[in-house]
């Protein structure tokens, strides 16, 4: 096993667990307000890259009637998702492929004429970000629309903290936050998770990823190299940026 595979399938080992727990509500809300409109009138396919636990995965499901393409490469965020499509009706089910590769290994061709990206640009190298575009272009029909949750548009000033809300199951209380900070030309995002029962702490776990910034017009001239023009701005700019492949 090379140590690019190792790495797709044990990042997010740690968060994996609490990440449902913690985001699931909140994120669930999010994937609806910016991407359900497009979602829904896709007519050939839906595109999910990255589709971690599945929450864009299952929002298309519920907004369209087109077959669904999640593709997640990492194993330990994939195994949610399998689990969340395995109690979908049959009708559902069938509707959605799971890729477990890059999408530059997935082999798709011209299967969807919507595309999101969601909560992970940011995750990406520069180096492959820029060559995410040109398979996302292959993988969409002429005229598709591709979805993007934009990265940072700079370095943070400050390091800053985000507590998420704590969630009880069972007799155990969950809770975590989030600390980014500046590291050169990246983030630092270090999360602190904890599980907590009646007399303390039971558990504490942390996990690190880095993030890239980028902004809103670097991201669209890489994106003009593979034949995407930008769609006029939404109602939350700084959240999502919308383009369309005019040629293949």
């Amino acid at each position: 096993m090379s140590p690019l595979d190792r790495e797709e399938q044990d990042a997010y080992a740690i968060s994996a667990e609490f990440y449902d727990v913690l985001q699931a509500e909140r994120d669930a809300a999010r994937v609806r307000r910016l991407y359900s409109g497009d979602v829904g009138k896709a007519r050939l396919g839906v595109l999910d890259v990255g589709a971690g636990t599945g929450r864009v995965t299952l929002m298309s499901l519920m907004e369209s009637r087109v077959p669904v393409h999640a593709v997640e490469p990492t194993r330990s965020m994939r195994a949610p998702l399998m689990t969340r499509l395995a109690s979908l009706p049959a009708d559902q089910r069938t509707r959605v492929t799971v890729h477990p590769h890059r999408l530059d290994e997935a082999d798709l061709h011209g299967v969807a004429d919507v595309a999101v990206c969601h909560n992970m640009i940011a995750c990406l190298h520069p180096v492959s970000r820029r060559a995410l575009w040109p398979a996302i272009a292959e993988a969409l029909v002429p005229g598709g629309v591709l979805l993007i949750q934009l990265p940072p548009a700079r370095l943070p000033q400050h390091e800053s903290t985000y507590d998420f809300p704590t969630q009880r199951i069972g007799r155990h209380e969950y809770g975590g936050r989030m600390v980014a900070s500046v590291d050169v030309d990246r983030i630092r995002t270090r999360f602190d998770y904890w599980v907590r029962g009646e007399g303390g702490v039971l558990r504490e776990h942390h996990e690190t990823f880095w993030m890239w910034p980028a902004g809103r017009t670097e991201v669209i001239g890489e994106l003009r190299q593979s034949g995407f023009a930008a769609l006029p701005e939404r109602a939350d700019p700084a959240a999502v940026l919308a383009v369309r492949l005019l040629r293949r």
